[in-house]
């Protein structure tokens, strides 16, 4: 008997053994390793000549030598070849699986970090395109959103000076703060939300330089492009853009440079930090908004003969400051409230929060509304520090 129960005892153990090492042994059964796959690095979105969706593609094709790395892996080598696919198809949709019949490789869009819309889509409208990130499981909705002057596929066929590719360059610049930072979620939200207004970087491409002969060109952000109803309304220049930067509470990095009347020379500092609140009121039918803007600077470089040891001398450096944030954002708001009547400041979001009720009867209303909202600024400058440049004199 007890042979037989150390027998029976000796083979549950062999068959336990050989069950755990079959777990161990298996692994993922469904995982894609990156040499399978086509790694989607950015992703222009454009109407084409024949008036269908065209989905181009900046693809990453990984080097033989990362065989061994699985989705999911940043790994320390990006070795490899990039290219750009494109595919037409009446939905961006149809267009997606023509891009995929169209390669070897399954696409992987877990590397997206860009999509670009061409102008001429943006034109015409992209709720549509936007409504179709946002549902699909695979596109990140994380992804930044560029609007591209010409067709998106140009742009994503630019080769950089420092990057490696277009994707790289745009996601670089907008981390600087440049311009203006929109996800695909913060586009949705915007174009869903109670002004259906919404602001996007606008990109262009430049030559290298003037002595370049190989036509290649670099992509830059040159501004805001600003939507109405999910539709192109205008394009804002960088220093428009600035003020609507400040106005957001987005303004995060920059130099600001003054002078002074009948003087040589200039003053130039760097920001801090800053930020900005938004005020509403409604009394006796009229709706009023107070921006306040506190920002703190550092000087940075100082050609003029002024000493800025002297409390005088910030003190009138700073009120200089505050003309010239305030210029920055009476100028896009010239531009976007009282010509495009696009309210991308979050003015609408604003006075819902505050007055509800009011909101409710006068939410038809706003288009009316918005390009008659009186602004008032309020802006406070302190500058922290001069440096520890040369005391100068008058």
């Amino acid at each position: 008997m007890r042979c037989k129960f150390r027998e029976k005892r000796k083979l549950f153990t062999l068959f336990l053994l050989f069950g755990l090492t079959s777990i161990v042994l298996t692994g993922c059964w469904d995982r894609a390793e990156v040499n399978d796959l086509a790694l989607i690095l950015a992703a222009g979105v454009d109407k084409s000549k024949s008036e269908n969706i065209e989905l181009s593609a900046l693809i990453f094709i990984p080097s033989p030598k990362q065989s061994g790395q699985e989705t999911g892996m940043s790994g320390g080598s990006s070795s490899g070849r990039s290219f750009v696919r494109s595919a037409e198809g009446e939905t961006i949709a149809d267009a997606m699986a023509r891009l995929q019949e169209s390669l070897t490789r399954e696409i992987f869009w877990g590397q997206n970090e860009v999509l670009l819309i061409g102008e001429k889509l943006a034109k015409e409208g992209i709720s549509d395109q936007i409504d179709f990130w946002m549902r699909h499981s695979e596109p990140r909705i994380r992804a930044d959103v560029f609007v591209s002057n010409g067709e998106a596929k140009t742009v994503l066929k630019a080769m950089p000076e420092l990057e490696q590719d277009a994707a790289k360059q745009l996601r670089k610049i907008v981390k600087t703060h440049i311009g203006v930072k929109v996800t695909v979620k913060d586009l949705s939200q915007m174009l869903s939300g109670a002004s259906g207004a919404a602001v996007l970087p606008w990109v262009v491409n430049l030559p290298h330089s003037q002595m370049d002969t190989t036509k290649k060109t670099i992509p830059i952000i040159s501004g805001a492009a600003i939507f109405k109803q999910g539709k192109l309304a205008g394009i804002l220049s960088d220093k428009e853009t600035r003020g609507i930067l400040w106005t957001r509470n987005e303004m995060k990095h920059g130099v600001i440079t003054i002078s002074f009347k009948n003087e040589k020379g200039f003053i130039s500092l760097n920001l801090l930090r800053s930020k900005t609140e938004l005020t509403p009121t409604i009394k006796s039918g009229k709706w009023r908004m107070h921006i306040k803007t506190m920002a703190d600077l550092e000087v940075i470089q100082n050609t003029t003969k002024r000493n800025l040891f002297d409390p005088k001398i910030i003190k009138e450096a700073q009120e200089k400051v505050v003309l010239e944030v305030e210029q920055r954002e009476r100028l896009a708001f010239s531009e976007v409230q009282k010509k495009l009547n696009a309210d991308i400041f979050g003015f609408a979001e604003e006075f819902e929060r505050k007055y509800p009720q009011i909101w409710k009867q006068k939410k038809a209303e706003w288009n009316e509304i918005f390009p008659k909202v009186a602004v008032t600024f309020d802006t406070k400058v302190k500058i922290e520090r001069t440096g520890l440049g040369t005391a100068k004199h008058n």
